[in-house]
């Protein structure tokens, strides 16, 4: 894209010979002004929102073939195509659709035993937790598995095992964050390698401790965001591992953020989704238990997809829901 003043001609330039050594500085001036004006306006914007979001439930979103039902609805994502990728407990447990909710593929059969959370990292691939087999699995976007952490079958607490891992989160240079959750109540580091990079927490009701570390997601601030989900909060850490805030208030079961860093949680208990601000206010909350279309049965697990849109997973009523953002750009 070339940006800068255009004439009536349709030229973007005064030929050099009408212009003296100083006219050149001028319009070079103006040219990197206007440059740096249109620049601005396309590639800033709100960190998060001032005002609460409002959602409307998309009726017969998901388009899954015949004889593939959904078991209990564990964890959601979308990639930067906008796939969807759904993951629950059944035959096939990670499903890919197209953006209009139509199937593409399913797999995960041969290797997960009880699929738990699915992220998506910004290269598109498919990151599961499979707490029946304490191992962490990294795939394509087509299936194929390219990277398994920890051991298959054996709980532990070693650099390299897990026991019952929850979730995955991502840091700004590529980390991966694992929340070593029923089991071990830790937060484990890797470098984007796997090379192990060191770990914090362990069970209890103290800063800094968890009761089942739930969900996690990092921030545009790199703060780490846990869903200490049986302590009924959130704990906020810089990269470190060094405790930040607390939050309280809700039973985090899932988190995710928008484009615009904003931060959405699952609550299963109140059977509701919220939006908090940046300091963990609740701002807005919708839902209540029930089959109704935009009721819930134990929400697990929610993403967004570029319109701000939502994905919701749940546990009992073992179906996903998509909830359209009003007034967002489609």
């Amino acid at each position: 894209m070339k940006v800068g003043w255009r004439f009536a001609d349709g030229s973007d330039s005064i030929p050099r010979p009408e212009l003296g050594k100083i006219g050149r500085m001028k319009r070079y001036i103006m040219n990197r002004v206007a440059c740096c004006l249109v620049w601005g306006l396309l590639c800033t914007g709100p960190l998060s929102a001032d005002e609460p979001f409002t959602y409307a439930p998309v009726r017969d979103f998901f388009q899954l073939p015949d004889g593939l039902g959904l078991g209990a609805c564990t964890g959601v994502d979308v990639d930067s195509q906008g796939r969807i990728y759904l993951l629950h407990r059944g035959k096939h447990p990670i499903v890919c659709l197209d953006p209009s909710g139509r199937f593409i593929r399913s797999w995960g059969d041969d290797c997960i035993v009880t699929p738990h959370g699915l992220r998506i990292d910004r290269n598109d691939h498919v990151w599961v937790t499979d707490i029946g087999n304490h191992q962490v699995f990294q795939f394509s976007s087509n299936g194929e598995r390219k990277v398994t952490f920890g051991k298959a079958g054996t709980a532990g607490n070693g650099i390299d095992e897990f026991n019952q891992p929850t979730d995955v989160a991502f840091g700004a240079r590529g980390e991966i964050y694992v929340a070593d959750g029923y089991g071990n109540s830790r937060i484990v580091k890797f470098t984007p390698q796997g090379g192990f990079l060191g770990s914090w927490g362990k069970a209890g009701k103290g800063a800094g401790q968890f009761d089942t570390p739930h969900a996690i997601v990092v921030d545009r601030q790199e703060r780490v965001i846990v869903g200490d989900r049986e302590n009924d909060r959130l704990q906020v850490f810089n990269a470190n591992g060094e405790l930040l805030a607390i939050w309280t208030g809700f039973a985090p079961f899932g988190l995710a953020r928008d484009r615009e860093d904003n931060l959405f949680i699952a609550d299963g208990r109140a059977n509701k989704i919220l939006q908090l601000d940046d300091t963990g206010k609740v701002i807005a909350s919708w839902g209540s238990e029930g089959p109704g279309v935009g009721q819930f049965q134990l929400p697990h697990m929610l993403a967004t997809d570029r319109c701000g849109d939502l994905y919701v997973g749940e546990i009992k009523g073992q179906r996903f829901q998509k909830f359209a953002r009003q007034g967002a750009p489609r």
